[in-house]
């Protein structure tokens, strides 16, 4: 069922939102050569908790960490470790949300780590440029396909692909919501935009083919051919003045 916010909650929202975007701030200043993913999170879940709110990811479905933290072929759900140790030319994934009187926010950002190479940092930048771009496509009476096939056509013009079997979502006083915001599909298909509605649009694109596969621990999401893979994501209110971009710092 989708959940539509009033004016009121949604301004509540915008606190854990302000947290969350905050605390990727934090994760993205420490991706540095030399620094363990497990040290990251350390930092993000410090973060939130000094803000009075609560890390969304930590013990969701088990998972054991405050962030998300996904290096070069793992698109998503990279379990922070001690032993994973940041190189120059990385790529990181960093995906944090956080819980506060009441309601979630939820973001994610691809930091480079070092100097990148000119492919990482042009799929890192197509990545989140077509995040920009299903955004501007999310206003009230389009459709969830509106976003999607936004997204999937800025991507594939360039020769990525999306991931099919992972996708956005609604975001509010829990973490998954409806309805699901795939990142492809057919304009004018799907759920209908609505004013109070709020979003989690997040584009996982790949450097080659979009398969992906999960790994023994039923997390770590890598991509089946190996190579590279990048994840933006904001939570979005939809208003009837346009989308608006909830998971800001400040």
């Amino acid at each position: 069922m989708v959940v539509i916010k009033t004016a009121r909650e949604i301004s509540k929202m915008m606190d854990a939102c302000r947290i969350s975007a905050n605390a990727l701030c934090v994760a993205g200043e420490a991706v540095k050569p030399g620094v363990s993913t497990y040290e990251i999170d350390e930092k993000v879940r410090k973060y939130i908790e000094k803000q009075g709110a609560t890390p969304s990811f930590l013990g969701y479905g088990g998972f054991p960490a405050s962030a998300c933290i996904s290096v070069n072929n793992v698109v998503i759900h990279g379990i922070p470790s001690k032993n994973e140790i940041l190189k120059e030319g990385d790529i990181v994934s960093v995906d944090v949300g956080a819980f506060y009187e009441g309601f979630h926010g939820d973001n994610a950002f691809t930091f480079p780590c070092g100097t990148v190479s000119d492919n990482a940092q042009k799929l890192m930048d197509a990545t989140r440029e077509s995040l920009y771009k299903g955004i501007e496509a999310a206003l009230a009476g389009n459709r969830v396909g509106d976003i999607g096939s936004t997204v999937q056509q800025y991507v594939e013009n360039r020769s990525y692909s999306v991931v099919r079997d992972f996708v956005g979502h609604g975001v509010g006083t829990k973490l998954h919501e409806d309805p699901s915001i795939p990142n492809f599909g057919k304009a004018g298909r799907g759920v209908r935009l609505l004013p109070g509605m709020t979003i989690a649009i997040e584009p996982m694109v790949c450097e080659g083919h979009y398969a992906v596969e999960v790994l023994d621990d039923d997390w770590t999401t890598v991509t089946v051919d190996g190579k590279l893979a990048a994840h933006f994501e904001h939570t979005v209110a939809i208003t009837p003045e346009g989308p608006k971009i909830m998971t800001i710092p400040g």
